[in-house]
């Protein structure tokens, strides 16, 4: 079914090569914040202090959050933990307050804030330095053996161009991603690592989709060129991005907006990995299979005379 109908195909790779010249400064400019600003990492990373709180009713996080500011902290989170009654402070390392200290301090603040009722110290617990370097590091892996599923995937299903097309596609993605998160210096969390594996997901499957249909193509539209065949491919998918992603785009976009500090990052990650998940699909993918000379042949092992009329464009 199809809800948006297109009755011309797009040229899509009409200028194609201005799109890949835009890629590639955007791909640069990402990887140069990277490189000089560095990423903002939270506690799960650096290593910190976690205090959970409990309150007798709902636990007031706008008033905490205030009182962390109060006391000097602005890198710190604060979220409720299992009930809206529960709540989790992460606070990173101090070199001048001992880490027993800090939680006191802490809850000393905070322990009448919602209308004078004591709150209760649940826990304090110490997140050191070298397991959230465990964390890093086990976070690459599980991005490195991501990408060589996806490339292994593509290659077995399709062809090695496709394969490394769609390898750059998605590495683009999630070093823009990463290249946002750079240059604002947004907090890069756990969560946040969640949802660049997700987008991960979400492009290859995006470009698995446009790559099937230009295969397709290339079966049933035998007298059309390489680049005919590709535009009608990604004229066909239009309609099913538009709803699919754009359902999507709504849910994230819901999070972001009302989901709150905790959620805020993690839907904002997906946000411009989903944009750019659409746009490298079209003007990467397809592109570089282009700059690789993709043909008919390599996608049809033994290709037969077609009867196929000559399609208008």
């Amino acid at each position: 079914m199809e809800f948006f109908l297109f009755q011309k195909d797009i040229p899509f790779m009409k200028h194609y090569k201005l799109f890949n010249l835009l890629s590639i400064i955007v791909f640069t400019a990402a990887i140069i914040f990277i490189f000089f600003r560095g990423l903002h990492f939270s506690i799960e990373f650096t290593g910190g202090t976690l205090i959970e709180v409990s309150y007798e009713s709902s636990a007031p996080l706008t008033n905490i959050r205030q009182s962390m500011r109060e006391l000097g902290y602005e890198d710190f989170q604060v979220q409720n933990f299992g009930t809206a009654k529960d709540v989790l402070i992460k606070i990173p390392i101090s070199n001048t307050t001992e880490k027993n200290d800090q939680a006191e301090i802490i809850f000393k603040k905070i322990k009448t804030l919602n209308n004078g009722e004591i709150a209760k110290l649940q826990r304090v617990e110490y997140v050191g330095p070298q397991i959230g370097s465990e964390l890093a590091k086990d976070g690459v892996l599980a991005l490195i053996f991501v990408i060589i599923g996806i490339m292994l995937y593509l290659a077995l299903r399709f062809e090695w161009k496709f394969a490394l097309g769609a390898i750059i596609a998605n590495l683009h993605d999630v070093v823009i991603i990463l290249g946002f998160f750079a240059a604002f210096q947004w907090e890069f969390s756990l969560s946040v690592l969640a949802a660049i594996l997700a987008i991960l997901g979400y492009s290859v499957n995006e470009s698995v989709v446009v790559a099937d249909r230009i295969r397709e193509n290339f079966r049933k539209l035998r007298k059309a060129t390489v680049i005919n065949s590709i535009n009608n491919a990604i004229t066909r998918t239009m309609s099913r991005t538009i709803i699919t992603h754009g359902t999507t785009e709504t849910v994230v976009l819901a999070m972001l907006i009302f989901g709150g500090p905790v959620l805020h990052y993690f839907a904002l990650a997906l946000t411009i990995g989903i944009i750019f998940g659409i746009y490298s699909s079209i003007f990467v993918m397809a592109p570089i299979t282009l700059w690789l000379g993709i043909k008919r042949e390599d996608l049809i092992n033994n290709p037969k005379k077609s009867s196929d009329e000559p399609i208008d464009y």
